[in-house]
């Protein structure tokens, strides 16, 4: 007999895309890992407290290698290559370390004028009055721009690239998700094959010399070179898109905390860090597999089990953070999870950090007036097992 879903676990009626912390916090209520199935990846545990998330995180018998999964022969979905983020020690160590140095503070604080100029062309081309969606006119052509400028992807491929990926992470079905794997395969070894033809400065023409067997610790196997390209370019830009989206519309839905953002600019890093604390565009990580049986928080998990982190959860978690259902940007939320913790913390974190600040930022300093276009009732949240952002975002610029 399968275990429930957070679905069957939530009222009834109640909207578990729109509000899923009120499900999470009962959840935590009654202790840290439940057993909970996930359509389309079986039963797993679900880890919710922010003390055995961050333990889970960095506990070495749980590995991100899906080979050891007790049915890992028919589970994976449609990832794209072998990337990061389903790799382990030694492996992830030698991926991670090939561009690692390409997303320091140091390097993203460089592109900072880069991401204003885009961020700036975006609201020149949004109207000065009237309505607009946010996500479609701003927050997603911000950060797709600056990953595939990175990258090295070419402009006229980006729209295409962008609707591959988001079916990728928020399938609407089994057949369009492969056809979407299958169409992003096809594209990023034709991609990939045009950079090893014609070298540039990108960070994906770097990665192509870098092909060939890794027999050196410094060099990729052909299908880690795809799924690095993979990788960087869909969590490059996904997660940011939530990010931006979610904190203009908590701003916007708490006045409050709008005025004082507004009564001091210095407090948009800060509202930024809280937005990714209070809204964990990354709804919970990568599944984990208990490569031995271990016990969790309390919990026996057998070898082979897989185990899901709600970073959504953890950072709702009164014991981290006090009074965690208030939106507050004068809060110092030091801890959330919201980019994970240990070996897989997100390589993005300075890129998402600066562009999303840069964003808030500018489209305030543009549209004083800013407000929500709909009732935040009428709003539609996609979701899926690891992310959760708005689909749109309708906003009044007066």
């Amino acid at each position: 007999m399968r275990a429930p879903t957070l679905e069957e676990l939530a009222p009834r009626g109640h909207d578990l895309a729109a509000e899923p912390f009120p499900v999470l916090a009962a959840l935590r209520a009654e202790g840290p890992v439940h057993r909970v199935h996930v359509p389309g990846s079986g039963d797993a545990w679900l880890v919710v407290t922010w003390e055995a998330v961050r333990a889970a995180l960095t506990d070495p018998r749980l590995r991100n290698d899906i080979r050891h999964s007790a049915g890992w022969e028919t589970d994976g979905g449609h990832a794209v290559g072998r990337n990061m983020l389903q790799s382990d020690p030694p492996d992830h160590t030698r991926l991670r370390r090939l561009v690692a140095g390409r997303f320091t503070p140091g390097r993203i604080a460089a592109l900072r004028p880069r991401i204003e100029t885009v961020a700036r062309e975006l609201l020149d081309r949004l109207p000065r009055t009237g309505t607009a969606d946010l996500v479609s006119g701003y927050a997603l052509p911000l950060p797709v721009t600056v990953i595939c400028d990175l990258l090295g992807v070419p402009e006229a491929d980006r729209a295409a690239f962008h609707t591959w990926s988001n079916e990728l992470v928020v399938p609407t079905g089994e057949e369009a998700a492969a056809a979407s794997a299958a169409a992003l395969t096809g594209y990023l070894t034709g991609l990939v094959a045009e950079k090893s033809r014609t070298p540039d400065d990108s960070l994906l023409g770097e990665l192509t010399t870098a092909a060939g067997a890794p027999d050196d610790g410094a060099r990729l196997a052909p299908e880690e070179l795809l799924g690095m390209a993979f990788l960087l370019l869909v969590a490059g830009h996904e997660t940011t898109v939530d990010l931006i989206s979610a904190t203009v519309h908590s701003l916007l839905t708490h006045p409050d905390q709008l005025a004082l953002l507004r009564a001091d600019p210095d407090l948009t890093g800060a509202a930024v860090e809280e937005s990714l604390r209070y809204n964990s565009p990354v709804h919970a990580g990568a599944f984990r597999f208990a490569a031995e049986p271990l016990e969790l928080a309390g919990t026996r998990v057998a070898a082979g089990d897989a185990v899901l982190v709600s970073l959504a959860a953890a950072s709702r978690d009164p014991l981290a953070f006090p009074d965690p259902d208030r939106f507050d940007v004068t809060r110092r939320p030091r801890g959330h999870l919201a980019f994970g913790h240990g070996a897989h913390h997100c390589l993005g974190a300075p890129l998402a950090r600066v562009e999303a600040t840069v964003a808030l930022r500018l489209l305030l300093q543009r549209h004083p007036g800013l407000a929500l276009a709909t009732a935040p009732e009428d709003l539609t949240w996609r979701t899926s097992t690891l992310l959760r952002g708005l689909t749109t975002l309708p906003l009044r610029l007066g």
